[in-house]
């Protein structure tokens, strides 16, 4: 047994569906965490804070080193803080809060990375670290300085060399004599 079936009028079957209330088209998991890429700094926060309280609560302090204020007191500080910080910054995503783009006049966007720069940097940093022993502060502190205004594009050979010389031993003197924050003085502290 069939039945005919209704007919729907030419009005009905004509009329467009209102933009309110077309089905919105699924968005992908992709597009969700392009939109909110903020979220990327708000996870390295929270782990640097988990990071940070962790060690400072496992730190292991003798009684007679503790003052008013003890050794654990500035990295908790700080651990709470990032965990603050990275809260507060991942509810103003999730609410729709966006980064600012960039608007520097002297930045140009569309020039590509500096990578020799980079390298020269990353190589004066690792050559200090590795030279600090051996060389002691002083020396190492000079060469980082030098290195580091040489690959930042200051070719003045006559001048960069005594500055670096002066600032790595006002350092060392700061560090080492003032804040009696040990630096290993290296060879040369025994002729100066």
């Amino acid at each position: 047994m069939t039945t005919p079936s209704t007919p729907t009028p030419a009005s009905e079957a004509s009329t467009p569906t209102p933009a309110s209330e077309a089905k919105p088209t699924p968005r992908t998991t992709t597009s969700w965490l392009r939109d909110h890429s903020e979220l990327g700094v708000c996870a390295l926060l929270l782990a640097l804070g988990v990071l940070v309280l962790t060690d400072a609560l496992t730190m292991d302090v003798d009684i007679t080193q503790r003052g008013p204020v003890g050794p654990k007191t500035v990295p908790v500080v700080v651990g709470i803080g990032l965990l603050l910080v990275a809260a507060l910054l991942a509810v103003d995503v999730l609410r729709g809060g966006r980064g600012q783009a960039e608007t520097g006049e002297d930045v140009d966007l569309t020039e590509p990375a500096d990578w020799r720069t980079v390298a020269l940097l990353s190589g004066v940093f690792l050559g200090s670290a590795v030279l600090i022993e051996p060389l002691g502060f002083p020396a190492a502190g000079a060469l980082l300085f030098w290195g580091a205004a040489y690959a930042l594009g200051s070719r003045r050979v006559d001048r960069d060399p005594l500055i670096a010389a002066v600032l790595s031993l006002a350092t060392y003197a700061l560090f080492d004599k003032l804040l009696g924050v040990p630096l290993p003085g290296g060879p040369l502290m025994g002729v100066l």
